[in-house]
């Protein structure tokens, strides 16, 4: 989320082809990193994520059988194992961890020209993803489950798919929003924080991660959803990521032309 001071480049680095100079996030300054190096930190923090996602629900199974405290566990340690990713790999790769956040980058680089070209979207997504699968499988290991055993847990009512729509709307509003207003030093904890109220406000436990459902499917444990219930959770979560871009678009936009009304007048 976000990324270091930009350094002045030198005349022969002028010379580097496009993509391999990575573009600004939002309101960000540009990580001056390799993509291998930042697709290496969305494999990992994705995974990283998934396990503590998944390992921490099945600690909590283990622990207790009252649900309540189950789901305060699950998104006590999410809350804080996010907000400590974000803050360690975002100076790298911008910490998105979720094709959501990388598609929704990407549709508002091809206006502004900053964010991820279709080069970087076409790596990061597929090591989001990979990295969900490997998490999964990993916090299964941990606690000497079937390494890969496809959940049975179903989640296709009505009211769960809106509540994706709802988290993952929510999820791009504040991220973008934060970079609207040059705000996105507080990504680690604006994030992990409103991560951890979705847990309870939102009937479907705010997934809001097209790769984090995938990777879930792949545990029957606590946190795991049936593959029968990823298809629709994703395209909801597209949806949601629709939304939340148009309210940043509408919320937003009376701010960035005074800003340029004011700076035309001075």
């Amino acid at each position: 989320m976000t990324a270091p001071e930009p350094v002045a480049a030198a005349p022969a680095a002028q010379s580097a082809t496009a993509a391999d100079v990575p573009r600004p996030a939002p309101g960000a300054a540009p990580p001056r990193t390799p993509l291998v190096a930042r697709a290496a930190a969305e494999v990992v923090g994705t995974a990283a994520l998934v396990a503590i996602v998944v390992g921490s629900g099945i600690q909590a199974a283990k622990l207790t059988d009252d649900v309540a405290l189950q789901l305060l566990a699950n998104s006590t340690a999410t809350v804080f194992g996010l907000g400590v990713l974000i803050a360690l790999l975002g100076p790298v790769s911008g910490a998105h961890f979720n094709p959501a956040v990388t598609l929704a980058e990407w549709w508002t680089a091809r206006r502004s020209g900053a964010g991820v070209n279709a080069r970087e979207l076409a790596v990061y997504v597929p090591s989001q993803i990979a990295g969900a699968i490997a998490g999964a499988i990993l916090a299964d290991a941990m606690f000497g489950e079937p390494l890969v055993r496809w959940s049975t847990h179903d989640r296709s009512a009505a009211t769960l798919l809106l509540g994706e729509v709802v988290a993952t709307a929510g999820l791009i509003l504040l991220i973008f929003g934060l970079a609207k207003t040059d705000r996105l030093r507080f990504a680690p904890v604006a994030v992990a924080s409103y991560i951890g109220a979705a847990y309870w406000f939102t009937s479907s436990t705010s997934f809001a991660n097209p790769a984090v459902t995938i990777g879930r499917a792949f545990t029957d444990t606590f946190a795991g959803i049936a593959p029968s219930s990823v298809a629709g959770f994703i395209g909801m979560q597209l949806l949601g990521t629709v939304v939340g871009l148009a309210l940043v678009a509408l919320i937003f936009m009376n701010g960035r032309g005074e800003a340029a009304e004011e700076s035309s007048t001075a």
